[in-house]
């Protein structure tokens, strides 16, 4: 079992059952799944670049991403229905909190300049969704191999209800928040 998920049974869930006075432990909010996206517009053009995003993904997640397709066709930017622009994993389980410990602890120190993430970032429901400028925070990822810098979002799906939730699990799970 790692590290987080053993942290969040012994500590975060009688924190959180403390501080919302939960009934039951299954009202308490749990990390649910976790989604890592690269989207590539220059896939259009360079088509190697996709399979250097999958590789780099797959590194960083542990997992082989799948790759994303255009839903629409857009003239202005040359894009076709179907066409492959992007990748997207999607974490479970024990490889979830495995990732989310390796990005408190070891990606997100990494950033140049970092003060904390934004705390604004959350969609009404509980759910954050965190934009990395590049992928080379990752440790796992080789710095020689890498042709282009690439973005990519993640987004930490909660069960929590309301925002006020989520930002306290992800708060007692580690999450570096920005002071106000």
């Amino acid at each position: 079992m790692s590290r987080l998920r053993e942290q969040y049974k012994s500590e975060i869930v009688p924190a959180l059952i403390k501080h919302f006075k939960y009934q039951n432990v299954m009202a308490v909010p749990r990390l649910a799944k976790v989604v890592v996206n690269m989207g590539l517009g220059e896939a259009i053009q360079n088509s190697k670049i996709l399979d250097s995003a999958v590789v780099e993904l797959g590194t960083i997640t542990g997992q082989r991403p799948i790759i994303t397709h255009a839903k629409k066709s857009i003239a202005n930017f040359k894009l076709r229905e179907k066409m492959p622009i992007g990748a997207a994993v999607t974490l479970r389980g024990e490889r979830m909190y495995e990732f989310v410990d390796r990005l408190i602890s070891l990606a997100l120190p990494r950033v140049r300049d970092f003060r904390g993430i934004p705390t604004r970032s959350f969609d009404g429901r509980g759910n954050y969704t965190l934009g990395l400028q590049d992928q080379l925070i990752f440790p796992e990822v080789d710095y020689s191999k890498v042709d282009k810098i690439k973005g990519m979002n993640v987004t930490l799906v909660t069960t929590a209800k309301s925002d006020d939730e989520g930002r306290e699990l992800l708060r007692l799970l580690g999450m570096p928040f920005r002071q106000q």
